[in-house]
Parts: C-alpha cells; sequence; structure tokens
C-alpha cells in the first residue's frame, strides 16, 4: 500500500492511545470518519490504500477487512471496520465533543439521515457498484444511475430534516447526521454533477460545513494521499 502519512503531526491519540486510520481520499465513508476524528481532537496515523489500484484486495489489508473496503480503523489491539461502527466506536470510548444529541427524538433522527446516507445513496455510487454497471450495461449509464439514487436520497432528507435544521441538519450543533451529509454533497455536488436547484436545505447546510475547521481538515484535497482524478 502506499506510504503512510500523520494526518495530525502528534502521533499519539487522546488517552495514549495510537489510532491508525485506513483510508483513500475520495472515499466519502473514510471522509466521514476523518470528521468525527477531527471534532474530537484525536490524533490518528494515516494509512492510504489506494482503491485505484486495487490495494484494498491486498493480503495485508484483507485480513483486516474481509469485504476489502475502507475504512478500518486500528486502535491497539482493536480493528473496526464500517464508518457507522467506527464512528459509535469512537463516540462510546472518546465521550467528549458529542456526535449524538442527549434528546432522544434528534437522536433518531440523526440515526435516520446517516442511514439514508449510508444504505440508500452511497452503496450506488461505490467504486464496485459502477465498475460493474460499466462493465455489464453501459459506461453512459453511470451517471444516470447515480444522479437518479442521489437525487432520491436527497428528497428524502429535505423533507425529514425541515423541521429539525437549524444551522445544521438537527440543530445549530454538529451531531452524526453532518458527518454523513457533508461528504455525501461535495460529492453530488463535484463528482456527480447533480443539480442541487431542488435541494436548497442541503446546500445551506454545505455552506455552513464549508466554515468548520474539521471538515475542512477532513476534505479529499487535504489527505496525503490526494490526488487528482
Amino acid at each position: 500500500m502506499a506510504s503512510n502519512s500523520e494526518a495530525i503531526s502528534d502521533d499519539s491519540a487522546i488517552g495514549g492511545s495510537k489510532l491508525q486510520l485506513y483510508s483513500f481520499f475520495r472515499s466519502s465513508c473514510s471522509w466521514r470518519v476523518r470528521i468525527a476524528l477531527h471534532l474530537k481532537g484525536l490524533k490518528y496515523e494515516y494509512k492510504a490504500v489506494n482503491l485505484l489500484k486495487g490495494e484494498q484486495f491486498s493480503p495485508e489489508f484483507s485480513k483486516l477487512n474481509p469485504l476489502s473496503y475502507v475504512p478500518v480503523l486500528v486502535d491497539g489491539d482493536i480493528v473496526i471496520s464500517d464508518s457507522f461502527a467506527i464512528i459509535l466506536y469512537l463516540e462510546e470510548k472518546y465521550p467528549e465533543n458529542p456526535l449524538l444529541p442527549s434528546d432522544i427524538q434528534k437522536r433518531a433522527i440523526n440515526f435516520q439521515a446517516a442511514n439514508i446516507v449510508s444504505s440508500s445513496i452511497q452503496p450506488f455510487q461505490n467504486y464496485a457498484a459502477l465498475n460493474y454497471i460499466e462493465e455489464k450495461v453501459n459506461a453512459n449509464e453511470t451517471f444516470v444511475w447515480v444522479q437518479y439514487h442521489i437525487g432520491k436520497g436527497f428528497a428524502a432528507l429535505e423533507k425529514l430534516l425541515k423541521g429539525y435544521a437549524g444551522r445544521y441538519a438537527t440543530g445549530d450543533q454538529v451531531f452524526l447526521a453532518d458527518l454523513f451529509l457533508a461528504p455525501q454533497i461535495y460529492a453530488a455536488m463535484t463528482r456527480f454533477r447533480v443539480d442541487m436547484s431542488d435541494f436548497p436545505l442541503l446546500c445551506r447546510l454545505n455552506d455552513a460545513y464549508n466554515e468548520l475547521p474539521a471538515f475542512c481538515a477532513s476534505i479529499p484535497e487535504m489527505q496525503p494521499d490526494f490526488q487528482k482524478l
């Protein structure tokens, strides 16, 4: 795999535990975890996995995650894959700067919004899905496929968050939903050229995210393995 870099200069995390994040700069799933780590002030070692070169299928990485997906978080002897599981693990182990509201209803809305992104949008735009469509159907259909699923998910999110959004998705504090929304909105706007005119709430949230240091530090262009594609 590619050479590793420190995402933050000191490689020891809060509490003395060394965290390693296996990540690909463009992966929205990895990006969610990067935001969580920055919001919680956790220092970590960035372990680059180049998905375009197939490094996720290497024997070394397959031992960490047999599904061959990023991200993977290594915390000492603990290995966790899947962004949702990683973020909830971080939330429990490092409760400072909480990512879930205390209000049970807002908490449920955060889970619902995050699940819309993670189960009803992102899987339809990952490399495995797009490569399959290009191979089995037609390369010209990939954007149509992705734009349809993003549009469907974004329409649901606009309706869901209408009664809860403040400066951020569920109020004036950043919570779990925002970690999932920010990378997805970015990908829709910059990579998949989705017409955002029907999603004013999401556009407003995107503007707010762009002002947050933790979010800005987590964008693809700021990662050590970034490359123009």
